[in-house]
């Protein structure tokens, strides 16, 4: 039973894919192991997978599986061996095409080309060099040079400000896709979202064989945020893009946005992107990593992803073990603003969400050690999580691809437990789950539940009981 509230993402790489390293990070403190198909054949991807159900299978503990599609990579094409040298404030044309004549820059995608109008900017290699269209010229389009520096082959391209008239699933992706559900991941992490379709086109793929998670690393994506959020079972906060797209000074902005507008849906958000860096190489953060994973914490994340510093870094483990003191040291602070409700009283609140309300304030004034919370979807446990209590939720599930969702959700330890069928055994049952997790006798617990049993989304029960007593108190 983890010592925190908030969940721990590990990218998997060549520093982190030998089942003994991928069952000692789940011991350390990951929850969810992402895969990035960015990298990796499916074959070792399909290796991985055994191998996280391996260790799965050892600790108890289900664990969730998120597979991260690449999306489209736009880069330019070849302008020679030397590379383009470009000058400050000179001119240069953009053409359609993987080669050019001298002195322009090629892009293999046309359709951006014809898309591309004066005043739009062009970020090349991650943003270190920028240039800004001035006009069109028939097919082409002139672009001058913001940044000095050279210009090399393939290097990336970012268009921050325009919504590109590309899918967000590449040919690679959809194959990607495919081989990620027939190995059963739990959840697919979208890349380059810009406009809710793309995450329509997705599901209609997925057809409910996995969680959706929609990366925000577009502008056009945080414009449309509400109607993306809609449509997704959660969303990441990928800030290396984000960063490369908009001004840094308006990120840590975008970020609180992103977390407020997901607690309040009762859906994940996911922080990532270069939170412990330096411990690629280092064994121990910098302070000001230290404090950005905290204040993701404070904000209420329901997750923070390690990236680099698990996939190829030389201290995984370590890694992951001071993410988790992190995480637990910022948990502990008094009024930790993690722990405020994300919801107030609103006409629109379900029996469900009353039911929720009030067993995260029972908890808090009894002082109960766990709240059980029986699903069959997995909304009970998620509506619980939305609420931020400070006692653990035991989200018990007959589905273990529920129990597995679940993993990703703040505060939820999922378990997977045989289905009610009588009154009673709720209790009983819920006693026996809390005892496994570390509860004894004298403590209570708050139990959740919907009655009659074995109905979906009808959480109408709350229960509260005291550990090996044979009466309520």
């Amino acid at each position: 039973m983890r010592n925190r509230h908030c969940k721990i993402v590990a990218t998997i790489g060549p520093a982190s894919a030998a089942p003994s390293m991928l069952r000692l990070l789940h011991e350390t403190g990951v929850d969810v192991f992402r895969l990035n198909y960015s990298h990796g054949d499916h074959d070792a991807m399909a290796r991985t997978v055994d191998a996280i159900r391996d260790a799965e299978a050892a600790s108890g503990a289900p664990i969730a599986i998120l597979a991260d599609l690449q999306g489209p990579k736009i880069r330019i094409g070849y302008v020679g061996e030397e590379g383009l040298a470009l000058s400050f404030g000179e001119s240069y044309r953009v053409v359609a095409g993987d080669a050019a004549e001298a002195g322009a820059i090629p892009l293999p995608h046309p359709e951006i080309v014809a898309a591309l109008q004066p005043g739009d900017i062009l970020k090349f290699d991650d943003g270190k060099l920028q240039m800004t269209v001035t006009e069109r010229e028939g097919g082409e389009v002139i672009a001058r040079a913001d940044t000095p520096g050279v210009l090399r082959n393939r290097k990336g391209l970012n268009l921050p400000g325009r919504a590109l008239p590309i899918s967000a699933l590449t040919e690679k992706d959809r194959r990607d896709l495919d081989h990620a559900l027939s190995c059963g991941v739990d959840v697919v992490a979208l890349s380059f979202v810009q406009r809710p379709e793309d995450i329509e086109e997705a599901r209609t793929l997925i057809d409910g064989r996995a969680h959706i998670v929609a990366k925000i690393e577009k502008p056009s994506a945080v414009q449309d945020l509400d109607a993306i959020l809609a449509l997704s079972d959660g969303l990441m906060v990928a800030r290396g893009d984000l960063g490369v797209e908009l001004p840094p000074e308006t990120i840590p902005g975008i970020q609180r946005r992103i977390v407020r507008a997901c607690r309040a849906a009762g859906k994940p958000v996911i922080v990532a992107t270069h939170m412990l860096e330096s411990m690629v190489e280092a064994t121990a953060p910098t302070r000001a990593e230290a404090s950005d994973v905290s204040t993701a914490v404070h904000q209420g994340a329901d997750a923070v992803m390690l990236s680099a510093e698990t996939a190829v870094g030389r201290h995984p483990a370590t890694a992951v073990a001071i993410m988790d003191r992190i995480i637990a040291a910022t948990e502990a602070e008094p009024n930790c603003p993690a722990f405020d409700a994300s919801l107030s009283a609103d006409d629109n609140l379900t029996t469900a969400d009353a039911i929720t309300l009030s067993a995260r304030r029972i908890a808090e004034v009894l002082e109960c050690r766990f709240a059980v919370a029986y699903t069959k979807t997995g909304s009970t446990a998620r509506r619980l999580s939305r609420d931020r209590p400070r006692c653990a939720i035991l989200g018990a599930t007959p589905d273990r691809r529920v129990a597995r969702r679940l993993a990703l959700n703040w505060g939820v330890a999922p378990v997977v437990t045989e289905d009610l069928e009588h009154f009673h055994d709720m209790t009983s049952k819920a006693e026996a789950v809390a005892r496994d997790h570390g509860a004894s006798d004298g403590e209570r617990i708050i139990v959740l539940a919907g009655y009659p049993f074995g109905r979906r989304g009808k959480t109408n029960t709350l229960k509260i009981s005291r550990i090996g007593a044979s009466a309520d108190r």
